[in-house]
């Protein structure tokens, strides 16, 4: 099964919210240490996919926002 990038982002966060939660609560340091290089290189792996996944878009910068049709234009707004 191969991991999108979308999952290796998740996988990303998850273990960077354990490091915050494990930090506050404060459990052992080696814990909080190892999660937090774990967490490191999790996100330079993630940044890698991200940046090198097989993604096309028919959209340009003139579609703008799709949730905010009226500001797809450069007109200005009085």
């Amino acid at each position: 099964m191969k991991i999108t990038a979308m999952q290796w982002l998740a996988m990303t966060t998850l273990i960077l919210i354990t490091v915050t939660i494990f930090a506050t609560i404060n459990l052992s340091f080696s814990w909080v240490f190892y999660l937090t290089v774990a967490g490191q290189a999790l996100l330079v792996v993630t940044v890698y996919k991200v940046l090198k996944d097989d993604y096309t878009t028919d959209k340009t910068f003139k579609d703008f926002y799709e949730d905010r049709p009226d500001l797809g234009s450069n007109e200005e707004v009085d």
